[in-house]
Formats: C-alpha cells, structure tokens, sequence
C-alpha cells in the first residue's frame, strides 16, 4: 500500500515537478517514515557497495540492449525471409499452374487429331483446319510458342507418304532426310511455327529421344532445356503421342507403339513465360528469379536466368528453393528465389535498445536513490506477513478453542438442564418447583448465548449451512408471539402479530434460522419498549419494495405526548417511526397483493417488527448490524445483552436471499423489516407439520359468528386475523352503540321476541370499554328490561393486562368468565371460546408410561442403546427417553457398544455420543456398519427366520444411530451421514428435538416395511 500511494502521488505531480525531483521526495517520504537512525546506519555501512551496483546495472543494461538489437534484427531478417518464401511459393505456383493448363490443352489437342483424322474416314482435319483451329485456340495456350503434329511414317512408306504430300522428308538442318527405319515428319502445325513443316523431328537427337519415351510411356514428356528455333530463347518442346486405334485398359510397351500413329509437340518458351509471371508482379518487392531442370542434380541446366545477376553477392546465402511439377515424372525442375538488394537496418531495432538503454539508466538511478526506502518497505511487507499467519493461526485457535468450550460448556450444561427436566417431573412443593423452573430458565438463557457466539462463530468461518424442510410459517410467529407473551402483559404493551393470507400455509426452508430471527427482531423491541405496541407483520413482499431503505427522523421535542397517542390510526395508538404503517396502507398491503413466484417457484416474504420504543441514535444507527456493537454504553448497562443478535440476523437473511433494514426515529421507535425467499410446498407429506389449531378443537367454534368492538381499525383487523383462522365469520363495530343499532335493526330489541341474534359472541376491547362503559350497560339494562337477556350472545373482554377491580368491573357488566389475554393465538383463543361456549373437552393428564411430553407413543416399548463416557449424559439421556416409554440401556464406551450391537441383538436404536476415549462415535459406528454389512452377507447365504425375526421383518441388519455431541461446530450432519449415523441431536438434549429425531427414524423405517 505504501509503494501504491508513492505511485499515485507522482501521477499527480508529474506535470509540475521533474522525474528526479518525483523520486527524491518519495525517497523522503519514505524516510520520514521510517526509522531514520537504522536507515542512515544501514547506508553508511554499504556505502562503497551502491556504486558498484549502479555500475554492474549499467553494463548489465548495455549487453541487454546489443542482445536486443541482434534480436529485433533477426526477427527482421526472419521476417524477410518468410516474405521471400511466401513470394518464391507464389510464383512458382502461378507458373506451374500455367504450364500445366497450357499442357492440359495440348493433350486435348491431341485427342482431337486422334479422333478426326484416324477414327473418322475419310479425315476430317486438314492442313488448312489445323491451322485456323490452332490460332483460334491460341489464347488457351498463353506460354506455347507453337503446335505442329508429326506423322510417324516407316521407311517402306516414305515414298508413298512424299508423293501424298509432294514434299520431301527434310532433317532439322532441312537438307533430305537419309534412310531411316522411321520418320516422323511434320504434316500439321500452327501458323507460328510453320517453319517446322516437312521436317523429321526424329532427326533431332533431344526430339527422338522425347518421341520415343513419349509413346513408351503414353504420357506427356519434356526435352531438357535448349535454343528454340526462330526465337533462339530457352524452353523446353512437349511431346504428346497420338494414337490411331483404342488401347486396352492396361497397354503394354509393343502395344502403345503399335497403336502410335502420329506425335503432337507444343513449344514452351520459358524465358518468356517467366518475364511476362514477372512482370505481372513487378509491383511487388524485387526478387531475383531462376529456373533450373534439376534431372541431373551434379550438372543443372538453366532454364530461365534473371538479368539481375550482379545484384549484392552478400544475399547470395539468402534464398530459397521450389520445387517445380511440370507434369513429367522423369524431369524434375526447380526455382530458386533471393533478394535483389539487402534490406535497410530496421529503425525498431535501433531505437527500442537505444530507448532500453535510457530506461534502464534511468530505472538504475531511480533503484540506485530509492533503494534503502524499498528495502525498509520489504521489512514492513515481511512483517505483515508474520504477522498475518499469525493471525490465521490464531483465527483457527479460536474455532478450535470455539468448539473445545463449545462441548466443555454443554456436557455440564447436558446435565444440568437434564437433571432439572427430570426433577421437573417428581413430585415437588410450589416453592421447590418455583425454584427449579428459575434455575432452568437461566441454563437455556446461558445456552441461547452460547449459541449466538458460536452461530457468529461458524457465520465467520463459512461453516453454517440451511436446511431445506416444510413448516408452518404462521405457527413458528404464533411461538415466538407466545415466547415474549408475559414480559408484554406485564409491561403493558400490545404484542400482536398478523400473517396476510396470500402467504402460502406450508413453505420450504430452515424453520429453526426463521425463527431465530424473528425471535431476536420481537426480544429487541419488547426490550426496548415500555408503552406503546410490537407489532409483527408477514406479507408477501413486492418486487418493487423488497429493499428497505434506512432512514432517520426525530420528534420536534424528542418526547410523546400521552394526550395526543390516539390521533395516529396503529396498532395502540402512539406514533410510529415508518410512515407507511398508516391504516391506509395497511389495508392496501393485507388486501391487494398477489402470490406471486418467481422462475424457479421461490416465494419470497417480507416480515416487519414495528415497535414504539425508545428508537435508535442517530449516531449509532450505522453500526447497528456489527457484531458485538451496542448503541451507546448506557444501553449497554440499561437493558443488557451482546450486541451480536442483529449482525446474525443479517448473515441469516443473506444466507436466505433476502435483505434486512430499518427505520428508527429516536423517541418514537423503530421498525425492522426482512425479507426471505422459501419455496413453495407442493401437496407432498406433511404429516409430521405441528398445526396451527387441532382439527377437533376448530370443528366446535366453525361457523360462530361474532362482532368484534374496538376502535381501533388494525387492532380490530388482527382480532378478525385470528378468529377467522378458526372459521369464525366476523364483523367489527367501532363503538357500543353501532351494536346495539345493528342488533335493533335484526328485531332482536321488542319485547317478547324469541329469535336468535346473528351474533354468537361479542368480544370488546377493554380500551373501548372502558371509554363507553355507560352505553355499555345501558345497552345491557335495556335487554334485562325487555326479558330478553336469556338470549345475549356471549360477551367476552380482550385485554392485555387487567386489574383486580377491573375485574370486578367486568363481572357486574355481564361479562363471560373467561377473559381473553393478549397477545392473541388461534390454539389459545379456540381453548378460551370452548370454555366460554362449554363446547370444549377436558384436558386429560394421561399417566401412561408410553406417553411423553408430546402425547407421542413411537418409543413405547422400544429397546435403545445409550452410549456415552459421561455418567450424567448417560443419566440424563436414559430418563429422557424413558419419559417416552424407552427401555433404555446404557454403554460407556464405543468398545463397549461394539460388543452389545454385535449381530444378533435386540436393540431397536442407538444414541451414540462422538467424543469418547479410546474410540470415537464416528469409529464405532463405521465398525458396527462393517459388522452389519458381514452379518448380512451371511444372512443371504443361509437365511434363518430367528435373525429375520431379530431384525424387526426387515431381512437385513441396521440399527438407526443417532449422533450426540456438544460440538456444534465440526459435528455436522454431513459428517454423521458419511460415518454411518443416521440422525444428529445436540446437547443439551431437549424432549421436542430429541423426539422429532427419533420419530422420524422410526417413521422411516416403517414407511420402508411397509
């Protein structure tokens, strides 16, 4: 960082101060940091040695600099030889394609003299066609100075065939041929080289020899290179056999000369065919061009010499070499290719070393003034590092030392809230069990801490992980509602909740983080608030508004005004810190929205704590979600706590791809909001779903109706929230008199009447009663009055405290018994109207054996093996599951387990605790899978119904294992499931969770009987 600052300074200051002038001040910049006695030290004690350095640096630059010049200068001389590569490659393509359409047409040439004059009688080629043919034709032939077609004649006919022609058969030096066994005189030819007619071209040697190896081959042969006749240049003739009968697929040698009747030759001056392949390059780079027939490599023979042969000799070692495809595999030919001149030395491989150079000079003073600051830099780097291991080590001390005091603090606290859940359940004095519920209280309250820092403990290792799992979203708020019901009561406060209900009933993910969270949210306003409301809210959140922006204000006075609480339309009455919480809005929240899923068939929620407490600073509100953070130390020493239980919620809420925010006016409240995305449930199993409301206790209060009365709008919307989850059908009146209008108008005030009003229950708010007690009991007097009293729907108070008198109060105005306490529930509110209506049943204390603290009976009667080193887990474990019906015997070491599971047994499970000496929980269990697997390997080899019968019916040996530790932190279910286990349960062992993991066992196992 210090080397990236200097950096940017200089970027900054390079348009008004001189590369040295830069330098210097980083040096003492630099300086001035650090310690000036060690660094003028240091640089007196190596004082002779920075010269020598800056010199060796110097002459290092100067052999780099000539290493690049003779660099950059190859790579330009290899990139003028790839150039005259691919130029020799070009023009010996183009003048070999040319050759070989030029021989291609003589060919067909002399399939047409074959054709016309030998296959068709009589001939239809003559003298006088063959050469307007041949001129027509020429330009087809562009590098063929000429044709003439040669008659091959024996000696026996040389007579007849001069008569024929009245010409005598001439030798190339045009004096008459002398006796021969053959001749092959020249009875047609192009009008260019007409000269050739009557001559015998077997006369010539180079042509006899080409005309003989002509039609012992069939194919097209070449003459080596000579003077052409008339031109005087070099080329080469071609020499094309004609024949005058078909020949066999596979002729021989006799056969060919048998059939020969005539040959076609065709001139090619090389000389001119590579001048004019030149001149169609010339504006190319000059090259210098030769072509050789390489037949007899130790004596080539020129075909074609440039005219630049005098040009830079030096280059001579500079070329390059092509082959050439003529068409005639005998002669071989080639084309050799160099530069006319050297190339310029390239100017890049001049200034790029020269420019090297000076860098190089300037990079040497710049390290030679500036070195002592980056030496002491590399000691600060170097002690950064240390000091960096240092902290990973000490980063995983403290998971480790995390997960030591993890599984130290919960083996004793195993014990002690185990010992006190059993002592629970003996018989004891109201003081005695006073005393024992305290002291279990504080053991969870101790608990709770230790796992929020060690939840903040995995969240910053990386370690905590969601399960995915189905559970009834309003049932978990109905628990946490419950959770905090008597601190509310007893400070006053309305505590209400309210789910929408487009919020689907069962959705999909980690009902234990949910709760977590808003169980935090509800404890920090309940703490934080002394009058006023809390106020839970779900819903559906809108894309539009999912992220909650945080957002400040304050009261002109930072104080409310008790008077003036009821002019605001929220929950009690007192202002709140969103202003979005109007009534307003509220109903256009809970009755507009949409279900709505997104691509993969998430549904994303939105839950709001609102409270009227004392709000946050303003100067705190930045630091809220930071661990171990409070908003100022009065809080800390007024209202206690960490300071970590909002900075989990965060990571929570991330980790469930949501947000999280606030808004907060000192002195008025706050409201914390979060979303979080679950997915939908899709009609699958949710048997095991703890619902919300028992069937049998909603079937009895369905189809009620009831008025309730509260003038209070959302007050009165979360009374109608809860009896309408029970199937009541309900209308809301906002004072005594609106009732009593509405039940005049029905007929149910004359006198006399005997109809039953619509309403079977009123419930009243004990704010509005108070207001209109009056009208109250006027309204009740008058029914008294009329002899109808005997048919007044049940009245029934809602209060959230309530006193003596109040009490007393109440009875004398006629109402029921029971009074409804708030904060309000579905199961507590069904359980009040069934006493109320007398339709209710008796809670039955059942004294079964096979019955927990659930009402379950999966372990009646079932066998379980306990394993543990600690005597009090052993304990604490056993009466736990004995509550449930267990019978339950215990081991106190992995070995000792080994030697009771060992097939056959009569075990129907195992707890197995996973840090024991001498053999863990992780070993034992992979030994007993091992043993399990050999046992059934012999069962398959020789069933017996007596080990089938051991084995519960199922043919194979396997006894569910359940993992019990106190490390929470390395004791995953990953882990367990890869040893074997089947399930995992935490210490301090808790009747629901430990049921929860053993039903589902045992439900699985006869899901797969069945």
């Amino acid at each position: 960082m210090k080397i990236r600052n200097m950096v940017l300074m200089w970027l900054k200051d390079q348009q008004s101060h001189s590369f040295i002038q830069v330098t210097v001040d980083v040096v003492k910049g630099f300086i001035a940091k650090l310690n000036k006695k060690r660094f003028y030290s240091w640089i007196q004690s190596n004082r002779s040695l920075w010269p020598k350095c800056l010199l060796c640096w110097i002459l290092l630059a100067f052999i780099l600099c000539c290493w690049g010049y003779s660099y950059l200068d190859n790579q330009n001389k290899d990139r003028r030889k790839e150039a005259l590569i691919s130029m020799c490659e070009q023009r010996a393509r183009m003048l070999q394609d040319q050759f070989i359409v030029s021989v291609n047409h003589i060919h067909a040439l002399a399939i047409l003299v074959s054709t016309f004059h030998y296959h068709t009688q009589p001939s239809a080629i003559y003298k006088k066609t063959f050469v307007e043919y041949t001129a027509s034709t020429a330009f087809e032939r562009p590098l063929v100075g000429g044709v003439a077609y040669a008659q091959r004649v024996g000696s026996s006919e040389r007579e007849s065939f001069e008569k024929e022609h009245d010409w005598t058969i001439k030798t190339m030096e045009r004096v008459p041929s002398p006796a021969r066994d053959e001749y092959a005189p020249v009875i047609f030819c192009q009008e260019t080289v007409s000269y050739l007619e009557s001559l015998d071209m077997m006369s010539g040697e180079e042509d006899r020899e080409n005309i003989l190896r002509a039609r012992a081959t069939g194919k097209a042969v070449l003459t080596r290179p000579f003077r052409l006749l008339g031109s005087h240049h070099l080329g080469v003739v071609l020499t094309i056999p004609v024949y005058k009968s078909k020949l066999p697929s596979s002729p021989t040698v006799e056969q060919r000369i048998l059939a020969t009747a005539g040959y076609l030759g065709g001139a090619f001056d090389v000389e001119s065919l590579v001048e004019k392949l030149l001149g169609q390059l010339a504006g190319k780079q000059e090259i210098v061009v030769n072509v050789y027939d390489m037949t007899n490599s130790s004596d080539p023979l020129v075909m074609y010499q440039s005219q630049y042969q005098d040009g830079d000799m030096s280059l001579i070692h500079l070329f390059h070499v092509c082959n050439l495809d003529f068409g005639d595999p005998f002669r071989k030919h080639q084309i050799v290719c160099r530069y006319l001149q050297e190339a310029p030395t390239s100017r890049s491989a001049v200034a790029y070393p020269i420019l090297g150079f000076i860098i190089a000079l300037l990079v040497g003073y710049i390290l030679y003034s500036g070195v002592m600051g980056i030496a002491n830099v590399m000691d600060d780097f170097q002690e950064m590092q240390k000091l960096k291991v240092k902290a990973e080590a000490a980063d995983v001390a403290k998971s480790q030392f995390l997960a030591t005091v993890s599984h130290e603090i919960r083996t004793p606290m195993n014990g002690i809230l185990g010992m006190l859940s059993l002592l629970l359940d003996t018989e004891l004095s109201s003081m005695q069990r006073n005393y024992t519920q305290t002291a279990q209280v504080c053991g969870k309250a101790l608990i709770t801490l230790i796992n929020e820092v060690l939840d903040r403990a995995k969240i910053e290792a990386g370690k905590l992980e969601l399960e995915v799992v189905a559970f009834n979203l309003r049932s978990i708020v109905d628990d946490v509602i419950s959770l905090f019901s008597d601190k509310s009561r007893n400070r006053g406060l309305e505590l209400a909740a309210l789910v929408s209900d487009n919020v689907p009933e069962i959705v999909l993910g980690d009902p234990g983080r949910f709760r977590q969270i808003v169980t935090n949210l509800v404890g920090n306003s309940v703490k934080f608030t002394k009058r006023g409301h809390i106020f839970v809210k779900v819903h559906l959140a809108d894309d539009s508004k999912v992220e909650l922006d945080v957002k400040t204000g304050t009261v002109a006075e930072g104080k409310h005004c008790e008077g003036v609480s009821n002019q605001f339309k929220t929950l009690s009455g007192y202002e709140t810190a969103a202003d979005g919480n109007s009534w307003d809005i509220f109903q256009c929240l809970m009755g507009d929205e949409k279900l709505q899923c997104d691509a993969s068939g998430n549904v994303t929620v939105m839950v709001s704590v609102e409270d009227t407490g004392i709000g946050i600073p303003l100067h705190a509100q930045d630091r809220v979600f930071l661990p171990f953070m409070q908003a100022d130390s009065s809080t800390s020493r007024n209202y206690g706590g960490t300071g970590i239980g909002l900075s989990i919620s965060k990571c929570l809420v991330q980790l469930m791809g949501g947000q999280i925010g606030f808004i907060s006016r000192p002195q008025i409240g706050s409201t914390f909001a979060f979303t979080a995305v679950f997915g939908r449930f899709t009609e699958a199993a949710c048997s095991d779903l703890k619902e919300t409301v028992p069937d049998d206790s909603a079937n009895n209060i369905r189809g009620l109706k009831a008025i309730v009365l509260d003038h209070r709008p959302i007050r009165a919307a979360v009374t109608r929230y809860h009896l309408k989850r029970l199937g009541i059908h309900v209308e809301v009146g906002n004072s005594v008199r609106l009732v009593a209008g509405l039940l005049g108008k029905r007929g149910c005030m004359e006198p006399g009447c005997d109809c039953q009003p619509d309403p079977d229950i009123i419930l009243v708010e004990k704010d509005l009663w108070l207001l209109e007690e009056s009208d109250l009991n006027q309204w009740l007097f008058e029914w008294k009055h009329i002899g109808c009293i005997c048919k007044l729907p049940k009245l029934i108070l809602l209060a959230t405290n309530i006193g003596i008198e109040e009490l007393e109060k109440r009875k004398v105005s006629g109402f029921a018994d029971t009074v409804i306490m708030k904060p309000l529930r579905a199961s507590m509110v069904a359980a009040c109207l069934q006493q109320i209506l007398g339709t209710g049943r008796r809670v039955q204390h059942v004294s079964d054996t096979c019955s927990g603290s659930l009402g379950k009976n999966v372990l009646c009667g079932k066998k379980i093996l306990v394993v543990d080193d600690n005597k009090v887990n052993r304990i604490v474990a056993a009466g736990t599951l004995k509550k449930f019906g267990a019978e339950v015997e215990c081991a106190e070491s992995g070995k000792a387990a080994l030697a009771l599971l060992k097939p056959p047994h009569g075990y129907d499970a195992c707890f197995m605790d996973i840090q024991m000496p001498e053999m863990d929980g992780f070993e034992a269990t992979r030994r007993i899978r091992l043993m399990e697997c050999e046992a059934n390997r012999r069962l398959k080899n020789s069933p017996t119904a007596d080990s089938i019968s051991c084995m519960g019916g199922t043919g194979e040996w396997h006894i569910p294992i359940l993992a019990m530790t106190a490390d929470v932190i390395h004791a995953t279910d990953d882990e367990c499931v890869k040893c074997g286990m089947d399930g995992y349960v935490s210490k301090p062992l808790e009747e629901e969770n430990l049921y929860q993991a053993v039903s589902k066992i045992f439900k699985q196992s006869q899901n797969s009987d069945s």
